[in-house]
């Protein structure tokens, strides 16, 4: 399937010399997924809501701000007549809930990440939860500042937190949009002069405040085709992950880009790896990583993997021009899910520390026995056992 029938000529469009308020303003107004940026006419870019919330651009700065190259090159790209699992790599790997559409070199329209869900809709339910939801999810508690859900959120580069109560139960969901809709409301009711002040306070504002409860779950058995329509009829970019017998838990996190990402998932012999912020790659190619993350895989036979994620964020801190990046590698396997994280100034360096831990968290999972079953005989021949 191609996505000639699915993208739109519908779109949010504005130019690099727009002022970074009204930017804001589409998004708290209109809740677009993403905005086409173009220079005097030609395409130049996508912004989303998540970079607006995460950066530091003042309302009177220009969009150009956001787009320049060593932010979003290379910009995500797509023709009207690619297929459906290219389509969703794209939006997987340049971070994005909507591409630009291209037909004979011209930006003829976009596709969003919901077009692709809901053409693909009735092919999900041989997907369960379990196969393709994120466990180990990043938690807030009630009495949390917005300040710190905002670090979490750059840090871990998601898009919601679930919140618990004191006694550890999830009692709501806090996300980007959210943060995103309040901070900019709050703004318009100061003046230039109350902006400094008034900031801190809005961090330290309890997430209890503008968290979502009660908070739509799904259990692992469900097929994805049920959570992706639960997520489609309430416009929800996510769903929290329960156990069957107790939806007070939460015990992981599927969302929208949880299902792309498994769109991609291919039957060819190779493995299926996925790229984060793919523009970040400075000395380290797509093909290098691959190899690397094989070569780990490949040590250990009995472990398949059948689906790996690579994702690159760069901090603010530099060093000599190089920003410090943070890598997380995460592997789904036959066994269960096993991730390496590591920080190094240029995302070549970082991968390499990230894939380190890797290897030892895959060791770990394998439960290598060696020096166990030695201690094992040991034992039994001193019959403590």
């Amino acid at each position: 399937m191609n996505i000639a029938d699915i993208a739109t000529t519908e779109f949010i469009e504005v130019d690099v010399g727009t002022r970074m308020g009204k930017v804001r303003s589409m998004f708290e107004n209109g809740n677009p997924k993403g905005i086409i940026v173009t220079n005097d006419g030609e395409y130049e870019g996508v912004i989303s809501e998540r970079e607006v919330l995460q950066s530091h651009v003042e309302d009177d700065a220009k969009v150009a701000a956001l787009t320049k190259p060593s932010r979003s090159t290379p910009s995500p790209k797509v023709d009207r007549q690619e297929d459906v699992r290219e389509t969703a790599r794209v939006l997987v790997e340049s971070n994005a809930k909507v591409a630009p559409v291209f037909e004979n070199g011209d930006l003829w329209g976009v596709i969003t990440d919901d077009a692709i869900l809901e053409a693909v809709l009735e092919n999900l339910d041989t997907l369960t939860v379990a196969d393709i939801y994120t466990d180990d999810p990043v938690t807030l508690t009630e009495d949390d500042g917005i300040g710190k859900a905002i670090n979490l959120l750059r840090e871990h580069g998601i898009s919601r937190l679930p919140i618990l109560n004191e006694n550890g139960y999830l009692s709501g969901v806090v996300t980007t949009h959210d943060i995103a809709d309040f901070v900019i409301r709050e703004n318009h009711t100061t003046t230039t002069g109350d902006r400094v002040g008034d900031s801190q306070r809005l961090l330290d504002v309890p997430v209890y405040d503008l968290m979502t409860s009660p908070v739509e779950t799904t259990t692992l058995d469900a097929t994805a085709k049920e959570a992706v329509e639960a997520m489609l009829e309430d416009d929800y970019a996510g769903l929290m992950v329960t156990p069957e017998d107790d939806d007070r838990l939460v015990i992981g996190v599927i969302t929208k880009t949880d299902v792309l990402r498994a769109l991609t998932f291919t039957e060819e012999e190779h493995m299926d790896v996925q790229i984060t912020n793919i523009s970040m790659l400075d000395t380290i190619t797509r093909e290098s990583i691959v190899q690397d993350i094989e070569g780990v895989a490949d040590k250990y036979a009995d472990m398949q993997v059948m689906h790996a994620h690579v994702r690159f964020h760069e901090h603010n801190e530099k060093l000599r021009g190089t920003p410090l990046v943070q890598c997380q590698i995460r592997l789904r396997t036959n066994k269960d899910q096993v991730a390496g994280t590591g920080e190094g100034y240029g995302s070549e360096n970082a991968f390499r520390v990230a894939l380190d831990k890797l290897e030892r968290n895959v060791l770990e999972l394998k439960g290598v026995t060696s020096d166990e079953e030695y201690r094992g005989q040991l034992l039994r021949k001193l019959n403590q056992i």
